[in-house]
């Protein structure tokens, strides 16, 4: 079982590294817009992902494709190890809350000022998520703008070659 979801994922990443790759625009326009997609999807804006990877390509005249795929890895199936191991590296920098009694949650309740207002008032175990996701979008995104360019750089080479 385990070998076939890992089968799908490298199935999966492997097409995402070509879809990446075959993309018609500069190098550095390609990697520049992939870092920022990157950037969004592991920054602490739970919530603005969808609203913003629409937005940003637009504003910035970035290459939309590049950029979805990379704001795209924060996904229905990747948001909770995403930001478990942004809340983990948070926690390490800044140190651990102690456990927290959170909110009542109840789908109802979503909408009243007092679920918010509690949720606020628990600020304190969303800072370690907030400074962990920061840190791993800030690395994630560079590390992803050179890997990017070096690969298109690679395939553009090999390309002009034959």
């Amino acid at each position: 079982m385990i070998d076939i979801v890992i089968g799908a994922m490298r199935e999966k990443a492997a097409h995402f590294i070509r879809r990446l790759l075959a993309l018609d625009d500069t190098p550095e326009r390609i990697a520049r817009a992939f870092a920022l997609g990157v950037f969004l999807a592991f920054s602490p804006l739970v919530g603005l992902h969808l609203f913003l990877g629409v937005a940003l390509p637009f504003f910035f005249s970035l290459n939309r494709i590049a950029f979805l795929l990379g704001a795209f890895i924060n996904n229905p199936w990747t948001l909770i190890p995403i930001y478990a191991a942004g809340t983990y590296l948070g926690g390490l920098v800044m140190g651990f809350p102690p456990r927290p009694t959170l909110p009542a949650f109840e789908w109802n309740l979503l909408w009243s000022s007092a679920f918010w207002t509690q949720l606020v008032g628990q600020w304190h175990i969303l800072k370690p998520m907030f400074v962990g996701s920061l840190i791993l979008s800030i690395f994630l995104s560079t590390f992803s703008y050179f890997a990017a360019l070096c690969l298109i750089k690679q395939r553009k080479a090999r390309q002009e070659n034959c």
